[in-house]
């Protein structure tokens, strides 16, 4: 019973971002699919608060986010019913221990999330990414003694209504530096359909004599590849569409 009720607490979450794309809006195409190795670390790039519906409506999984998260409405009981790992930036005393729950929880088979950016961009280009990223995988590795997988993924919002989005658009649709959530999301409500490509790439394994830096440059070459083919339309016909209605 009790493995049950924890079962559908992580489900939960699932069913409330497919609902919440419904609600807002939010067309996701899925280029690619989730690699069904464990322990599995995915590393993305970062652009608004709507990711984590985007991506949390593909698949249960779970997400190392910053400590802020925890206290949003709404998006922090779902980050909290999804097992998310917070980080406190500040307390840097605390990395071990967050690396430690990290690769507990990805050693018990939960695919967690990652944007590696370490903060979310305007839209129009993605940042470097950190190589840290691959701590958890490396502890992850460590506890279980064999090898885990990282598997870059690519989110690109594309089209406002029909219409492919310009740089000045991407950077209203992004939700970055010190801008409200309220204010956002009641442009995002008041605007139409909002198109998003989500493209997993080709994961890649890690084991303990790999290179966190040649790692870290590998999945964001990848990402940037990725984001500029859904940009330019050249990504392949996508393999899902989650319609919002």
């Amino acid at each position: 019973m009790a493995f049950g009720w924890t079962r559908a607490l992580r489900v939960l979450p699932w069913w409330w971002h497919r609902a919440a794309i419904w609600l807002l809006g939010i067309r996701v195409h899925v280029h690619g699919t989730p690699s069904p190795a464990r322990p599995l670390l995915i590393t993305a790039n970062h652009v608004s608060w709507l990711d984590i519906t985007v991506i949390g409506s593909i698949m249960p999984l779970s997400y190392i986010a910053k400590s802020e998260v925890a206290g949003w409405p709404i998006f922090g009981i779902l980050a909290k019913l999804q097992r998310t790992v917070f980080v406190e930036r500040e307390r840097r005393s605390r990395t071990g221990a967050v690396a430690g729950e990290i690769a507990e929880r990805m050693a018990g088979g939960d695919v967690m999330v990652l944007f590696a950016e370490g903060t979310s961009s305007n839209g129009t280009h993605v940042l470097p990414f950190k190589s840290s990223l691959v701590g958890g995988a490396a502890k992850a590795i460590e506890a279980a003694k064999g090898q885990a997988t990282v598997q870059p993924l690519a989110i690109n919002y594309t089209h406002l209504d029909g219409m492919p989005i310009g740089r000045f658009y991407k950077s209203r649709v992004a939700w970055y530096g010190d801008m409200e959530m309220a204010s956002h999301l009641w442009w995002v409500l008041r605007h139409g359909v909002i198109d998003v490509n989500v493209a997993f790439g080709e994961a890649v394994p890690f084991n303990g004599g790999a290179e966190r830096k040649a790692m870290t440059r590998t999945v964001e070459a990848t990402v940037r590849r990725l984001v500029g083919e859904a940009t330019a339309g050249r990504l392949k016909e996508s393999d899902a569409v989650l319609e919002p209605h």
